[in-house]
């Protein structure tokens, strides 16, 4: 038995590690989320403007890609992933008040949380409790995402309200993808850095938040 006592300590300190990284990845995402939705809520009230929305996720993706990666095992990154969240949710704001102008916009809103929450914590539980390895899902869901920002590109120019909805539900659907991706990363030890876990999460919530309340919207016939 005494030959087996490193192996068993290195399985021992593994499983701590990991569970360490759950625990602040997920503490971390209730603030931001929390910190996010507080930005949203300024937003409306300071009645932003619709270009708001593309300042805000531009601002928010520059920090992504440029800062984060050089602070994330830095106090700073804390921060920065506050930061990114924040600008997040300050983007929200004009997209949040136009729904609430509909009869109907705080039902969708509500709705849409709700769908998204369910969504979130259906995929995480289930990733966390089968403690399934889903690595193989990242190639297809890189691809999956590039397809997608294509459609959406030609969208722009061609406006087809089917196209939109259409791409709306694939966003959905990808992004739950994601949730089952980037939680099993950290279970499986693919992801050490809970700053990186937190904003990847909080990335796939985001999209599948916004995809599902236009899916809502365009349901209800009021938007």
């Amino acid at each position: 038995m005494a030959f087996n006592q490193p192996a068993v300590s290195r399985t021992t300190e593994s499983a701590l590690a990991t569970n360490k990284v759950l625990r602040n990845t997920y503490s971390l995402l209730s603030m931001t989320l929390l910190f996010s939705a507080l930005m949203a809520a300024l937003s409306m009230y300071i009645q932003t403007s619709p270009m708001t929305y593309l300042w805000s996720i531009g601002g928010a993706f520059l920090l992504i890609w440029l800062v984060l990666p050089r602070t994330a095992n830095s106090a700073a990154g804390i921060w920065v992933v506050f930061a990114i969240t924040g600008l997040m949710g300050f983007a929200l704001g004009p997209i949040l008040s136009q729904y609430l102008a509909l009869a109907n916009g705080a039902q969708l809103i509500m709705t849409a949380l709700g769908g998204t929450g369910v969504i979130f914590l259906g995929l995480s539980g289930y990733a966390l409790t089968t403690k399934r390895d889903f690595s193989f899902l990242g190639g297809m869901l890189f691809v999956g995402l590039l397809v997608l920002l294509l459609a959406a590109l030609g969208n722009i120019f061609f406006e087809i309200p089917a196209l939109s909805l259409a791409i709306s539900a694939a966003v959905i659907l990808l992004f739950s993808g994601f949730i089952l991706y980037d939680t099993s990363r950290i279970i499986n030890g693919g992801e050490t850095n809970y700053l990186m876990a937190t904003v990847a999460l909080y990335l796939d919530i985001f999209n599948i938040f916004i995809h599902l309340l236009n899916l809502l919207g365009a349901l209800s016939g009021d938007d």
